[in-house]
């Protein structure tokens, strides 16, 4: 593959801190690429790295083929997008679209021009007389998503840059960024902490956690096939399984994810299929959330929680049911910690 962004054992440290330790990571050129953990995990670190606003302590780093390391963020071909927008109030819309053109010395109606097409380009055609206080939260996220697209850089930084928006307009942003993404055809790198959005954006996803990658994916391997416990309950929710209860239900014994919508809620000594697993247990609570409703079940010493779409299982809490679900659903772990 062609790479538009390598680390090689990169390292930053902050006084005793190692904030990034010891990453080595290739992203490819056109790649819709997420960096997602909890916060301190160290994917921001990464990010300010590739944008020149940090230096490693440690290690290498490219951008298609450069060195970078002491390049100054204005000689990178990198723009980066953030939570908070960074727009100027006492600009106009289309001033502030073309600030970069004008620093680069570029001509007034050169600039002015792209400011247009760019802003066109996010659905806000029309806009360039306008203040940022006179748009919404959405809105100003597309005027900084042009204004860091209208220099035509090589890689795009997107610093959990949907964070201030509400839940149905973060959701129609995903749709859209991932839409620009493909027309442009930049390599996007985006920073998040919402496991969601990684999923649902990216066409590979890197799992942070205490500075390092512990995973990297496309969204359904990392999702499906989760080589560590962290991974297991940080994307999504798993029931983490003890080697002995995988073996004494078909499985290896080793720690092993078994994703709760794996699993359905039958009534008590349903026949269980050949190829499947099954555990009788106590509903302990029942959770509905819309368009499934999660079942919490105890089953010796395991508690295991089921999803079933909302209807489909209907047991009053306290009921003994049989849960049953495919021996295959159950994947196994490199690292149960």
């Amino acid at each position: 593959m062609s790479v538009a962004v390598r680390f090689v054992n990169v390292s930053r440290r902050f006084g005793a801190v190692r904030a990034v330790d010891a990453v080595t990571l290739d992203i490819a050129v056109g790649e819709f690429f997420a960096m997602l953990g909890p916060s301190g995990s160290g994917k921001t670190t990464c990010l300010r790295l590739i944008a020149g606003f940090e230096q490693p302590n440690e290690g290498h780093i490219e951008i298609f083929g450069e060195t970078v390391e002491g390049v100054p963020p204005y000689k990178r071909n990198v723009n980066t997008v953030f939570q908070d927008y960074a727009l100027f109030p006492h600009m106009t819309v289309g001033e502030n679209v073309a600030y970069g053109l004008m620093i680069r010395g570029i001509g007034r109606a050169e600039r002015e021009t792209k400011a247009k097409n760019a802003l066109a380009m996010v659905k806000l055609g029309g806009y360039e007389g306008r203040r940022p206080a006179q748009l919404s939260g959405g809105q100003r996220q597309r005027v900084a998503l042009s204004r860091a697209l209208v220099n035509g850089p090589k890689v795009l930084l997107l610093d959990e840059p949907l964070g201030a928006l509400d839940l149905k307009l973060r959701e129609q942003m995903q749709e859209e960024l991932k839409a620009l993404q493909k027309e442009l055809g930049i390599t996007f790198v985006f920073v998040t902490h919402d496991q969601g959005e990684a999923l649902s954006m990216a066409d590979r996803v890197a799992i942070f956690n205490d500075g390092k990658i512990v995973q990297v994916g496309s969204p359904p391997d990392i999702y499906e096939r989760p080589q560590s416990r962290f991974v297991a309950d940080f994307v999504g929710s798993s029931n983490v399984l003890s080697p002995a209860f995988a073996t004494a239900h078909g499985g290896t014994a080793k720690w092993t994810s078994l994703r709760p919508e794996k699993i359905e809620v039958h009534a008590p000594g349903s026949p269980v299929p050949g190829p499947s697993a099954h555990a009788d247990g106590e509903i302990k609570m029942i959770s509905y959330q819309g368009a499934v409703t999660r079942f919490s079940v105890e089953t010796g010493d395991t508690r295991l929680t089921a999803e079933m779409p909302a209807g489909a299982a209907d047991f009053p809490e306290g009921d003994n049911v049989r849960l049953i679900w495919p021996k295959s659903a159950m994947v196994t772990m490199e690292d149960g910690a």
